[in-house]
């Protein structure tokens, strides 16, 4: 199936990031985030939206008590609009209230990862000027250790189970505090609880702050496994314009009042704040969040109480729950969507994804940077090894080592510009000017070619790339040939250096639970007929386990260091 990928007229005004808000993407006229919420409230008042741990908040009850929250934040603290407040929270029900309130207050959300080191904590605090903290009980411990060093004026603490009902609410954070001992001890005699300061709201006044599209709305830090991290400086025009960028693919699927999606994937994560934050609460969509996706067990035992119609993840997640034979006795038969992005879908995981649950996966593609969608599979027209085709107004080049586009089909650096793209780097107006070149496109750091038919297909990242006697080898390359080997569950590649040939590929694998070893010469033969000679791996080093970040990208940068 051909699909119409001729060029875009520019849709937006490219010097100016950030500011623009297509009419064709704001049909409800929305003015910021919060209006999003609004607008949902008065059409699914009563309807679920959002469930953790058996407590499910309405609509209703989410605007409530992000009212009473952005209430005590005008009225008890010393916080101004356009102020930053960071989130630091995992998959629980707070955090759309905190992250709606704190909008609602005219604050700048910062989400922050509840994994961080108090050395991370206090770089991202301190870079950009954090006045307010929202923390997880179960992380406060670091929070106390350089709270000192920060410029943080308020510190406000919740429990699991804050808002279940009192003899719940008791007996889950007495279990998970004493019994699993899952929250160390720490000191803060100057925070608060969450549900204090939603009690003191109660009967305080609020003037709902309603911010101008190019206002910043949320600080989105670069993950930060390459370099420093940085703040995108993400604008409610940005991430309402990619809300509907990411509709207008989803239209023939999405049935208001009706979806059950499943979020394994952090809110704090900018591809789940826009799915389950908020383009599923315009459909009035009820969300089921996992606060720790890791426990597969306990994550398959939740999958079972629903009948769910869509799932967001990614790759390591989809091959990690077909690993586990009781995932095949999940209920898949309401299941219609099931959305990849965060790092390159394996033929090998859309596959067995497919045969267990009936349901294929359709890939994307996005950026911190691009809040975050840039491209994605077409219902019903979905090639995978490829993320589709660019979104509405959003145009794409790719532009050789001396910024020249290249011809089609050849790879080369990927280049975006639409109206998602970020307003710049917080603070940074060099690094910003890096990455953007004159005519308005974000230089992405990854390299990809795009088909005739306009399908991209990303190579791999620039700075993962291998270098074998001259060649160009990309690990995503390498992963996706041992990803199809029969004993592999998952994989790493990366380049040490050799004497002979300048750098080699190493390979890091798991291996499946019904497999104990791996035949390596077996291995060998197999990698020989699947990948040219310079791209087998040198050596390969199974372990129990690779080293990802939250959302279970594999970290790459973590098995170099230990080389």
């Amino acid at each position: 199936m051909t699909v119409d990928a001729s060029p875009q007229a520019d849709p937006c005004n490219w010097k100016n990031p950030g500011s623009y808000l297509p009419d064709s993407f704001n049909p409800n006229n929305y003015q910021c985030l919060t209006d999003i919420l609004s607008l949902a409230v008065s059409k699914y008042a009563n309807l679920p939206a959002f469930t953790s741990l058996g407590r499910t908040l309405t609509y209703q009850e989410l605007d409530q008590k992000s009212d009473l929250f952005a209430a005590y934040l005008q009225n008890e603290t010393n916080l101004q609009v356009g102020d930053r407040i960071a989130i630091q929270l995992p998959n629980v029900i707070q955090f759309p209230v905190v992250m709606y309130g704190a909008m609602k207050a005219g604050l700048v959300v910062v989400n922050t990862n509840p994994l961080y080191t108090p050395r991370e904590l206090e770089y991202q605090f301190n870079d950009a000027n954090v006045k307010a903290v929202v923390v997880f009980a179960n992380m406060a411990h670091n929070v106390e250790k350089i709270i000192k060093n920060t410029s943080v004026e308020k510190v406000i603490v919740t429990e699991i189970a804050d808002f279940h009902s009192p003899v719940k609410r008791v007996l889950i954070n007495s279990v998970v505090k004493y019994l699993k001992k899952m929250v160390p001890a720490y000191s803060l005699p100057e925070a608060i609880t969450l549900n204090q300061a939603l009690s003191i709201g109660i009967g305080k006044p609020l003037v709902k702050h309603v911010a101008k599209p190019e206002d910043i709305a949320v600080l989105q830090y670069t993950g930060g496994t390459t370099g420093v991290a940085k703040g995108a400086m993400l604008t409610h025009a940005n991430l309402i314009a990619n809300m509907y960028q990411l509709r207008s693919r989803l239209t023939s699927t999405l049935v208001e009042r009706t979806e059950i999606y499943i979020a394994p994937l952090p809110l704090y994560h900018i591809y789940a704040f826009l799915i389950h934050g908020l383009t599923l609460v315009e459909y009035g969509a009820h969300s089921i969040l996992i606060p720790n996706p890791r426990d597969l067990p306990a994550f398959i035992k939740e999958l079972k109480n629903w009948k769910f119609t869509g799932m967001v993840g990614l790759n390591t997640l989809f091959m990690g729950l077909c690993n586990k034979p009781e995932f095949k006795n999940v209920d898949f038969s309401a299941l219609k969507l099931t959305c990849s992005g965060g790092m390159p879908l394996t033929h090998a995981a859309a596959e067995t994804w497919e045969e267990v649950t009936g349901c294929n996966i359709v890939e994307g593609y996005g950026l911190t940077e691009t809040s975050p969608l840039v491209a994605f599979n077409p219902l019903g027209q979905e090639r995978i090894g490829t993320i589709g085709i660019p979104v509405e107004m959003t145009d794409v080049k790719i532009i050789n080592d001396d910024g020249a586009e290249v011809a089609q089909g050849e790879s080369g650096m990927l280049c975006v510009r639409g109206p998602q793209v970020m307003k710049g780097y917080w603070n940074r107006e060099k690094d910003t000017q890096e990455v953007m070149t004159e005519d308005g496109y974000l230089i992405t750091g990854d390299i990809a070619l795009q088909h005739a038919d306009g399908y991209l297909q990303i190579v791999d990242r620039a700075k993962d790339m291998i270098i074998v006697s001259g060649f160009n080898v990309y690990p995503t390359e390498v992963e996706e040939c041992l990803s199809s080997h029969p004993s592999i569950l998952e994989s790493a590649a990366i380049g040490i250096p050799d004497d002979y040939t300048g750098e080699a590929v190493k390979a890091f694998v798991t291996l499946k639970a019904d497999v104990d070893s791996l035949d390596l010469e077996a291995f060998r033969i197999f990698c020989k007929k699947h990948m040219a000679a310079y791209k087998v791996p040198k050596i390969v080093e199974v372990r129990d386990e690779l080293p990802k970040t939250n959302v279970g990208k594999v970290l790459r940068r973590a098995l170099r260091d230990e080389e």
